[in-house]
């Protein structure tokens, strides 16, 4: 009996996901045709099988989910796979500055919208963290799709990533801190082992990355391919662990790797990353209810329109102080419009928080806007080449 039903449950999830991957494949092949990336369409088929839709996938929801988040590993594991050591040790070194302007500028709009609409501090930190963050997943996926990896602004745009995902280390732990109460003590520790693991997979990753390169040259493909993929996994889950974003760990993974084993794991690793990075899109829609939309649509379009232009002023800004021209600031500008994965972990810190449902709510409608829109806006900003 119990057999029986579980090979019922397992039929049921096979055809769920397999029916979801099939219609991607139209979707993505509909978007290639026209040039432009397929993200829009997957988020769009996302909230057509979530929460509150007429059609629910039930039993695959966990396969789908730990699918997702698998596919922002990859996708972080690409883009360290296109930067180098001295890129990244430039980058730090250069890119302070920008990445507090990018801080103040786009975490304002969230915070100020918060105390607008009467909430307690906690909800408007939280909501002024939801407007920072840009999706370093939906980034990857863009510069990819669009073949921007070479383009001369992107390292500029990397940049600011790091620099986000490292300033979530310190930003999370005081978040959960304040709609937690915790004491002061509490809060510095957890933050100072955040900063201390940045610090040593940063030196394991610039330090020990030619020792890797070397030991896993000799491999054949496929255990590169297990290999690769294993280390993404144990790294992004060890970060996770100690406070620090998986998605770090993941692109240090990628940083490590250098010559021809770089080149070897970036063709290996592409098949996977796109196949799980399309899942992550549906299943980043798939978790917000449509019906929860329609009371926000004013407050979470007005902060899209305001955080988006920040946002756009900081790529622009940080574009121009690399020495790169107009058509390049456009390209940097729209990329990082879109918010994602870290916008709804932050948001969902306030889910019990007597403005919480309104956070939640207002949240998603401004991630959805800006996942929408970035890519597109992405697609059409600058030439093609700078």
């Amino acid at each position: 009996m119990f057999a029986a039903a579980a090979s019922e449950t397992a039929a049921r999830a096979f055809i769920e996901v397999g029916a979801v991957v099939c219609l991607l494949a139209v979707l993505a092949r509909v978007a290639g045709r026209f040039g432009f990336t397929a993200i829009p369409l997957y988020l769009l088929v996302g909230l057509a099988l979530g929460e509150g839709a007429p059609v629910k996938l039930e039993v695959s929801h966990e396969f789908i989910e730990l699918a997702a988040e698998i596919g922002v590993l990859l996708l972080l594991l690409a883009l360290g796979l296109e930067y180098s050591g001295p890129e990244l040790r430039h980058g730090l070194r250069t890119g302070v500055g920008m990445g507090a302007v990018d801080a103040v500028a786009n975490f304002l709009p969230g915070f100020g919208a918060g105390l607008l609409l009467g909430w307690a501090m906690p909800a408007a930190v939280l909501l002024g963290g939801v407007s920072w963050a840009s999706s370093s997943g939906i980034i990857a996926k863009v510069l990819s799709d669009l073949d921007r990896l070479g383009n001369r602004e992107t390292p500029v745009i990397l940049n600011l990533l790091v620099m986000e995902d490292l300033a979530m280390g310190v930003y999370l732990p005081v978040a959960s801190a304040l709609v937690a109460g915790h004491a002061l003590g509490a809060t510095i520790g957890t933050i100072a082992v955040a900063l201390l693991a940045v610090t040593v997979f940063l030196a394991l990753a610039l330090g020990l990355g030619d020792r890797l390169s070397s030991f896993l040259h000799g491999s054949d493909d496929e255990p590169l391919l297990l290999a690769v993929f294993g280390l993404t996994l144990l790294v992004g889950g060890l970060a996770q662990r100690l406070e620090v974003s998986a998605a770090i760990g993941a692109f240090l993974v990628g940083l490590a790797l250098s010559g021809p084993v770089q080149e070897r794991a970036e063709a290996l690793i592409g098949p996977l990353r796109d196949l799980f990075a399309a899942v992550f899109f549906v299943f980043f829609s798939f978790q917000i209810d449509p019906g929860d939309l329609v009371g926000v649509v004013v407050p979470a379009t007005l902060l899209a329109l305001v955080a988006g232009g920040t946002k756009f002023a900081t790529g622009w800004l940080a574009a121009r102080r690399a020495g790169i021209a107009k058509p390049g600031r456009k390209r940097a500008g729209a990329t990082l419009v879109a918010r994602g994965e870290f916008s709804i972990v932050i948001a969902s810190l306030g889910a019990s928080l007597a403005d919480g449902p309104k956070l939640g709510a207002i949240s998603a409608g401004f991630v959805l806007l800006t996942a929408l829109v970035g890519p597109v806006a992405t697609r059409f900003a600058g030439a093609p080449t700078a």
